[in-house]
């Protein structure tokens, strides 16, 4: 099913065999929900992978819930929880994050606990100007209004994309933190990687999909821009082709466990 036939389900999801040798955690981005790495999990678990996407601190409820997230740090540890949650229960486990998603996910191959990452729309940095007014102006300007909605080119994927109207500056601010971290990891991280970007992105710059492929060690590593696609691929015009490219990434180092 594409992305313009989808109906929104914002909700935490566990699909695929729970009997499955490999899972993968799936992890959305700020501001976003499950729904929005749903079609990569539907490929996991159509391929016979268990596939997890939870909702991370302060997601799927409100713009204010998401602005009480203390730091960073909660949304880490609450991905980290999940994957400890899926080590104790399978042989392999996979990580694939959309753009916060996908940071969570590179911390977490730094630390060597997945064997293998898929990561969307990553941006390792915001413009210069943006990050240095972000202490202050979120005194001032708690939430800024997110017009025109989500960044996505199918404008009926668009339309009915389930997210949050603004974005709270507090957690943009945490953002960046999570950014410098990851920045200062990428060489820490071995693990085989498959990088996407949409090319038409206006959230995150592709040329921070380039920075990550050069900057991982990985000696298995694949980057694959997307054409057709804004920022949020997964439920874009080039979904399908990532979620099939995503999969047969995933299948390939989910056999034989070591």
């Amino acid at each position: 099913m594409s992305g313009a036939e989808r109906k929104p389900d914002p909700g935490p999801f566990a699909l695929g065999p729970e009997a499955s040798e490999t899972a993968v955690l799936c992890l959305h981005g700020l501001t976003g929900t499950p729904y929005e790495v749903r079609p990569l999990a539907e490929a996991f678990a159509a391929a016979g992978l268990r596939a997890v996407g939870p909702a991370l601190p302060g997601h799927n409820a409100s713009p204010e819930a998401l602005a009480a997230v203390t730091s960073w740090l909660d949304w880490v540890d609450a991905a980290r929880s999940e994957l400890e949650e899926l080590t104790a229960r399978h042989a392999r486990v996979f990580a694939a994050g959309l753009s916060m998603g996908g940071l969570i996910s590179l911390l977490l191959g730094s630390e060597r606990l997945v064997d293998g990452l898929v990561v969307v729309g990553v941006p390792l940095r915001l413009p210069r100007p943006i990050q240095w007014l972000l202490p202050f102006a979120k005194r001032f300007m708690p939430f800024l209004p997110k017009d025109g909605g989500s960044d996505i080119q199918d404008a009926a994927a668009r339309a009915r994309h389930p997210s949050y109207p603004s974005m709270p500056l507090h957690a943009v601010h945490e953002l960046t933190k999570l950014q410098g971290v990851v920045r200062g990891r990428l060489r820490q991280i071995t693990a085989p990687i498959l990088i996407a970007h949409g090319a038409l992105d206006r959230t995150a710059n592709p040329r921070d999909a380039a920075q990550i492929y050069e900057g991982v060690a990985s000696t298995e590593r694949e980057l694959l821009l997307l054409p057709a696609s804004g920022h949020v691929v997964p439920v874009d015009r080039d979904g399908p082709r990532l979620a099939r490219a995503a999969a047969a990434f995933l299948l390939r180092h989910a056999s034989p466990v070591r």
